[in-house]
């Protein structure tokens, strides 16, 4: 989904939970990556720096499934594009915006903003970015899918409900911006979201739990292979 150029196909906009996790890891692997190659002796200089903290690396590999030498990377790419360590939400935004020209990504920046910021402090450190990175890319099912409900439950009372989830497709709709083919219906976002709550609320008390939603996403093979497509990016 990152990075597509003008004139994406219709059925990339209207993707389910799973294909919401793409997006999110290749954004953040691209605006990354453009610092991971090569040895440069900026690069032994930021790796020594690492190396420095040694109890800091050891504990975020116990939280993540990353190896050192991966962290490394991951914190020279990190550092190399955000100086002070972290990362507030307008540069957020900003990051989101660079790869989607064509629309604007500045809501669903917001709403993925405070998925990553865990602790709710206001700003994105280097560990809560490869924590929830190492969720995208190499946790399990349950750990992927828990995170995007995180993400659909807007203030994190434990729901989804139709108004968060047609806040969270609207912002889709507008972030892919208005070059799709077919044109895409002004009352899309909301269909979107009639069939979501058609799929996941089972008992169809007008939100849908945690387990609803787990139960659902697991039952669906087009989520679950969306699932695995990430596994082995770095």
């Amino acid at each position: 989904m990152a990075g597509c150029g003008p004139g994406p196909r219709l059925q990339e906009c209207q993707h389910g939970c799973g294909k919401h996790l793409g997006g999110i890891i290749s954004v953040f692997f691209r605006f990354i990556s453009g610092n991971l190659a090569g040895d440069s002796s900026d690069s032994e200089l930021e790796l020594s720096t690492v190396r420095h903290q040694p109890e800091g690396l050891d504990q975020l590999q116990a939280q993540t499934k990353f190896t050192k030498k991966e962290l490394q990377s991951l914190y020279r790419g990190f550092k190399n594009e955000c100086p002070t360590g972290l990362v507030d939400e307008d540069t957020f935004k900003l990051i989101y915006a660079q790869f989607f020209p064509q629309g604007d990504a500045t809501t669903y920046a917001h709403f993925l903003f405070n998925a990553f910021d865990a602790d709710g402090n206001g700003a994105i450190h280097f560990e809560d970015f490869v924590v929830g990175l190492s969720i995208l890319l190499r946790g399990t099912v349950h750990e992927k899918l828990k995170w995007a409900f995180n993400l659909y439950d807007i203030n994190k009372d434990g729901y989804i409900t139709k108004e968060e989830m047609l806040a969270i497709m609207k912002s889709i709709y507008d972030m892919m911006g208005r070059h799709t083919y077919p044109i895409l219906r002004e009352d899309a976002p909301a269909e979107h979201v009639e069939r979501f709550f058609e799929k996941m609320d089972r008992n169809q008390d007008g939100v849908v739990t945690i387990e609803e939603f787990l139960e659902a996403c697991q039952k669906d093979e087009n989520i679950m292979s969306s699932m695995q497509l990430f596994e082995n990016v770095i």
